[in-house]
């Protein structure tokens, strides 16, 4: 099987989608059809050797098919034409004037059929509704009953019972109602389409020379060293080699504030250098850098259909001809069954087909969730698709990963405790010294504090003779020609200078789950040392903001139960399960799922693999730049910060009932007009007018979605 992908110039709404399937089933060869309206696309997987009965089939459609090769469906997209051209606007507002003036020439004449009326009338039938009728032809010739084919019968049929001003005044309204959809639709397009301009087509490269050359993008090669000045974008992603800067990563993480960033740190294509000129060796060519794939994903996930939209597309395809059918029944039973006039339930059965149009309801999906997707990824949240944005609103409790997660990942000196008296820096002095030839991590953790502490990175550390490790108990070594020993508490007992004192602040350093060293002479215990994987400073208002949407929070982890449950206590964390392997996170969420229904697993997308991919929702930690992560797992959250886990919550709940809204507020409309069109108070430029208001509420309402990112979700 062979895949080709159309760039589909006039393929703006699934009106065209139902035409494009009825066209293509007919066609042999064809395995199946993936549609992305956003960017106008269609990828057919088929049999064929050649694109050429494919692109013949699609020519006869009208909408303007062009092969696009699959490499280049990455980092930049096919150039749109404007969403409503010039001339389309001239012959509209013509269209419109003739129109006003059939009406005015009827009403003031008292004749709907007079031919000043009927050239006027077709007239603007002709400048307004080319596009409607040629779609209208296509649609009957494919079987397809969809809006275009519902108009056309409702302007063929107010002409052939003499409605001349109405049919032209209904062709000029609906012509105004695809512009404006088209409009709207361009704006949702826009969300995405703004995260790819976010790269510049040029680098500025170190030739073999020396001198620094502007080169496309496209032509650099991993490895190369870039410069970038002050205020310039990120043409690709790098490590900094020599110069700093604060880098604004908002395109990536969505953090608000810039970065400080120095040689040996990474940086991302599409971020701002906001001071300081600074240069980086490239480490991602265009098409795969960080941004890239964001984007590819992003793209990806907006044409995966969500179950609301999944499940009003299937609505659809059985109302509109259960309306048509309807509409039969009323144009012919009561002249059939009760001799009634066949004209004015012919009327009625044409404003109920205009009114039958599902523009509004169908539109309303894909709009909303390309915009919930474009909001998240705004605010540094990749999400995988539309049916993961929804799924959120069903999570009931979140199980997180500790190390990394809600703390830091790597350990950190707390407590400094002198029992002596004596300089509590001192000591720390000593110990950084004796620890600084030891290779375990928490010696490593006591020297870069002592660094730190000092100020200085050059931090001179004090001579040691004698060094020897003492395995599984600590370090001892010479300082100043005395004996000194850093270790846990069983060598402090064994070397007999252990009391009260020491047990006390042990006992109580251990009980907040930290790991514990004494610093001590051959003679008396000198100072206790605390180290710890600390709490993210966020992570307690991020648990916070979780119980306030009413979740359960768990903490999932490998850790003794004593360091599990003082690091879930800061956090206000309600479950705690320590001493978990892999294989026990899986049965751990496994009985979450059968208690909550819905479980978020957070977690760094690789170690706890199993558990993210059991979660309703998996939830990869810091992503930026990793690829794996940003692959696997269901949600990203790009920047290494938990509080985009509730923002994404209430985006998915506000999603979810900005969907409710939109369908309850397009059957309602239509439910009315139905109702009047029967009662015989509607007419045709009304019904056309109400389905362009239904659709201009939906799709304005989905937007707020994007309008609500930029200030808080």
């Amino acid at each position: 099987m062979s895949e080709s992908v159309f760039y589909m110039a006039k393929m703006d709404c699934p009106t065209e989608e139902q035409l494009i399937r009825n066209r293509m089933k007919h066609v042999d060869g064809v395995e199946k059809l993936d549609f992305d309206l956003m960017r106008r696309r269609l990828t057919v997987t088929h049999s064929h050797a050649d694109d050429t009965t494919l692109l013949a089939a699609l020519t006869s459609l009208s909408l303007d098919p062009k092969t696009v090769p699959l490499e280049t469906d990455g980092e930049h997209t096919h150039e749109h034409p404007a969403a409503v051209p010039r001339l389309t606007w001239i012959l509209s507002g013509i269209s419109g004037i003739t129109a006003a003036a059939a009406e005015i020439a009827a009403w003031t004449t008292g004749k709907e059929s007079s031919p000043l009326v009927i050239a006027l009338a077709l007239l603007s039938i002709a400048l307004g509704g080319r596009d409607t009728l040629r779609k209208g032809w296509l649609s009957v010739r494919n079987f397809t009953l969809n809006i275009n084919f519902l108009m056309t019968v409702a302007i063929v049929g107010a002409v052939a019972i003499g409605q001349w001003p109405e049919a032209a005044m209904v062709t000029f309204l609906f012509g105004v109602a695809e512009m404006i959809e088209a409009l709207s639709l361009e704006r949702a397009r826009n969300a995405i389409s703004s995260l790819m301009e976010m790269t510049p087509e040029t680098a500025a490269i170190r030739d073999d020379s020396g001198q620094w050359i502007q080169v496309n993008a496209a032509d650099v090669q991993i490895g190369q060293i870039a410069r970038v000045k002050p205020g310039e974008r990120i043409p690709l992603d790098g490590e900094i080699v020599s110069g700093s800067s604060a880098v604004n990563q908002a395109p990536i993480t969505g953090e608000s504030m810039p970065v400080e960033k120095k040689a040996g740190d990474p940086v991302f294509a599409g971020t701002v250098n906001e001071r300081g000129a600074f240069e980086f060796r490239i480490t991602a060519n265009k098409g795969n850098t960080t941004l890239a794939r964001i984007i590819h994903t992003v793209q990806e996930a907006q044409s995966e259909r969500a179950p609301t939209q999944r499940f009003v597309d299937s609505f659809a395809h059985y109302y509109t001809p259960a309306v048509v059918v309807a509409a039969v029944l009323v144009a012919s039973l009561p002249p059939l069954l009760f001799h009634a006039p066949f004209s004015p339930w012919l009327y009625k059965a044409l404003v109920m087909l205009v009114i039958a149009c599902p523009c509004a309801l169908v539109i309303s999906t894909p709009v909303t969730i390309v915009s919930g997707l474009a909001a998240a990824a705004k605010r540094g949240i990749l999400i995988k698709g539309g049916v993961y944005l929804e799924q959120g609103r069903r999570i009931k409790a979140i199980a997180l990963d500790k190390t990394g997660t809600l703390t830091h990942g790597k350990p950190v000196v707390t407590d400094v405790i002198a029992l002596n008296g004596q300089s509590a820096d001192e000591l720390l002095h000593w110990t950084a010294s004796l620890d600084a030839q030891s290779e375990h991590p928490v010696a490593s953790a006591i020297v870069a504090h002592c660094v730190r502490a000092h100020g200085d990175q050059r931090c001179s550390l004090l001579p040691v003779t004698n060094f020897e490790a003492i395995a599984g108990k600590g370090v001892k070594g010479r300082i100043n020609g005395r004996l000194y020993y850093v270790g846990n508490h069983r060598l402090v007992e064994e070397n007999g200078v252990c009391g009260p004192h020491v047990e006390e602040v042990l006992k109580r350093l251990e009980q907040e789950g930290k790991t514990v060293v004494v610093l001590t002479s051959d003679t008396e215990a000198l100072a206790v040392l605390a180290v710890a994987d600390t709490l993210r400073e966020t992570s307690a208002s991020v648990i916070h903001a979780l119980h306030a949407l009413g979740l359960r929070t768990i903490m999932l982890t490998g850790d003794n139960d004593t360091t599990a449950r003082a690091i879930a206590a800061q956090a206000g964390i309600d479950d705690v399960r320590g001493n978990l392997l892999p294989e026990d996170k899986l049965s751990a969420l496994t009985g979450l799922l059968d208690q909550y229904g819905g479980v978020g697993m957070v977690g760094d997308g690789i170690n706890d693999a199993p558990a993210l991919a059991k979660a309703t929702l998996g939830f990869a930690m810091g992503s930026a730049g990793t690829g794996a992560a940003i692959e696997t797992a269901d949600v990203s959250l790009m920047q290494d910060d938990l509080r985009n886990l509730p923002v994404f919550i209430s985006l998915s709940r506000q999603t979810t009932r900005i969907l409710t809204q939109n369908i309850a507020l397009a059957l309602s409309i239509k439910a009315v007009f139905f109702a009047l069109a029967l009662a015989g108070h509607a007419t045709l430029w009304m019904a056309v007018f109400a389905d362009l208001g239904a659709s201009l509420l939906v799709v304005s309402n989905g937007m707020r979605i994007l309008r609500a990112s930029r200030k808080h979700i």
